[in-house]
């Protein structure tokens, strides 16, 4: 199994821009074309450089959350400023959470990645902690070496 720990957060606020995602949980070609195309399209229209302006440090999150029977996926950063309408502030819940380090060539590649190891290896074979829902983030924390490094951060409970 991947390594992984789970570790003891406080609650924290990510301020985002999303898009409601339209594939299927279990289509493994057509939901990272989605998320994909919607980071090219915030990078390109100035949306990201906003948030990462705004932002209270380096960290770059990729979130999936549940709203209201519909599945969101974000942009977003950890920020105590005000934001405007169009933007979402997603709590994440003080507790304990499931992290899992990673890197990967690109961005994209290091979401993928993660979220393969947490929802397809770490969370099926865990016995003693399980993820009942809320919103979950890939952290982009930086680059070193020629890939982008960071962590899956997913609230999860004791069973």
């Amino acid at each position: 199994m991947a390594a992984h720990t789970v570790e003891a957060k406080d609650s924290f606020i990510v301020v985002g821009v999303g898009t409601e995602l339209a594939s299927a949980y279990t289509d493994y070609a057509g939901m990272p074309m989605e998320k994909e195309n919607f980071w090219r399209t915030v990078e390109q229209d100035g949306r990201l450089d906003a948030l990462k302006a705004a932002a209270a440090n380096d960290y770059i999150f990729a979130v999936n959350e549940l709203v209201n029977g519909k599945r969101m996926y974000y942009a977003g950063v950890m920020t105590e400023a005000s934001v405007p309408e169009e933007h979402r502030a997603i709590q994440f819940p003080k507790g304990q959470h499931l992290v899992i380090k990673g890197e990967g060539k690109t961005a994209d590649e290091l979401s993928s990645k993660l979220t393969g190891i947490a929802f397809g290896q770490v969370l099926p074979a865990a016995d003693n902690f399980a993820y009942v829902g809320g919103p979950n983030a890939t952290v982009e924390m930086g680059q070193r070496d020629g890939l982008v490094y960071g962590e899956m951060w997913i609230p999860v409970v004791e069973k």
